[in-house]
């Protein structure tokens, strides 16, 4: 007797633990780390479409990226999702010695478009998710060419 309540009790809060932090949220923030490093916020502005705002320090300088992205849920593993999107940056940083690619010693800008592909899960124990994702980018404006080296892992505390 004591045995099915215990297991009935542990049957209960296992589904209740699911249900409150699983795959859907609102809004989640967090730290990015990867060569840009700095903080995160998703929010979803529809059921499957959400915006992504990145503010990330590198070389001596920052990027704000602006995100438009779609999430797929991946049916086979509960809290796992996929997602893809795109969107643009602007950003600022300083040249120059030791620099690998930058060799003047000034200030340089840029403006230009990026894409994202990631996979994101959603613990069902706690409001925390984590995210490992691909973001290349390309400046139209500035230092121009195309950036390849932008992946990162995000830990977020979800907002419900």
């Amino acid at each position: 007797m004591k045995k099915s309540i215990l297991t009935s009790l542990f049957l209960a809060l296992m589904a209740w633990s699911l249900t409150t932090y699983s795959q859907d949220y609102k809004t989640a923030f967090g730290f990015r780390l990867g060569p840009s490093s700095g903080v995160s916020v998703k929010h979803f502005i529809s059921e499957k479409a959400l915006l992504e705002g990145i503010l990330a320090r590198r070389w001596r300088g920052f990027n704000l990226t602006g995100l438009y992205e779609i999430n797929n849920e991946i049916v086979s593993v509960q809290g796992m999702n996929w997602y893809y999107g795109g969107g643009v940056h602007i950003g600022s940083w300083q040249g120059g010695k030791g620099h690998k690619w930058f060799k003047e010693d000034r200030l340089y800008n840029v403006l230009g478009l990026d894409g994202i592909i990631g996979l994101e899960y959603n613990f069902a124990e706690a409001p925390i998710n984590i995210s490992l994702d691909y973001k290349p980018s390309f400046n139209l404006l500035g230092y121009m060419g195309i950036w390849g080296d932008e992946g990162a892992v995000s830990i977020r505390y979800i907002f419900k």
